[in-house]
């Protein structure tokens, strides 16, 4: 959901959000992206609240949406900027929008995540269990489990207990990564601060970072989620990541 903010009024209070998030008494919405500064010059600024109220750093598909929604004032090349830093937009059709979510960042410190070095895999134990995953920031912290079936993962008993693990004092959405082959990969996402969603574009970029860095995934990746597909660019290390897919007005 987006919407153009009125100038000087403070953003919504978190009650407020959570109402306008309920699907049976409200609008209904993952995400809230609040509209900023009046957009000039192909540049705006915005603002995310998850349905729970709280406030995040960055969401993939929300920012698809937003560059949708300015281009027929902003036109089809936007600079669109969070707490999270600069987006780059490229609106190419009626339906389909591209945008630059920056470099992945493996660093720990990134997410935050509460270990002492940083690894290409990491483990936590799980009420006895071994769960293994890759960790990255893209603007927000994700980890990514790798699983030999998505339908099968344990997405709602596992999404929740790592969220909130003490491990990462902010939160994480953790993704659930099916890989079929080097460009095509399955992927459930429990969003932080919301459950599990249709569609991540963030959780599709992490899903797709943290496969390039374990080296089962090439430049070009189609992220296939519950709700439709993403296709994912990266080239690798030194060079930002692209996310194409498709937008659509309710």
């Amino acid at each position: 959901m987006v919407v153009e903010w009125p100038r000087g009024r403070p953003l919504p209070a978190p009650d407020l959000v959570r109402r306008w998030a309920d699907r049976r008494l409200g609008v209904g919405f993952d995400q809230l992206l609040v509209l900023g500064s009046e957009p000039a010059d192909g540049e705006a600024t915005y603002r995310i609240f998850n349905a729970d109220g709280g406030e995040v750093e960055q969401c993939g598909n929300g920012v698809r949406c937003l560059a949708q929604f300015l281009a027929p004032r902003l036109g089809r090349e936007l600079a669109l900027v969070s707490p999270a830093g600069r987006v780059a937009a490229r609106v190419l059709s009626a339906d389909s929008v591209s945008v630059d979510l920056g470099e992945p960042d493996f660093r720990p410190s990134a997410l935050p995540f509460d270990v002492p070095e940083q690894r290409e895999r990491y483990r936590l134990e799980i009420d006895g269990q071994s769960i293994e995953f890759g960790a990255v920031s893209m603007g927000n912290p994700h980890i990514v489990i790798p699983t030999d079936s998505v339908d099968r993962a344990p997405v709602g008993i596992l999404g929740p207990r790592l969220e909130r693990h003490p491990s990462f004092p902010r939160g994480v959405n953790v993704g659930f990564m099916q890989r079929l082959a080097s460009d095509r990969i399955r992927l459930r996402v429990f969003e932080r601060g919301v459950g599990e969603t249709l569609a991540c574009g963030t959780g599709a970029a992490a899903a797709v970072a943290v496969g390039r860095l374990w080296g089962q995934l090439g430049e070009e990746v189609e992220v296939g989620l519950p709700g439709g597909t993403l296709s994912v660019t990266w080239p690798g290390p030194g060079s930002t990541l692209w996310q194409t897919g498709p937008t659509k007005a309710v």
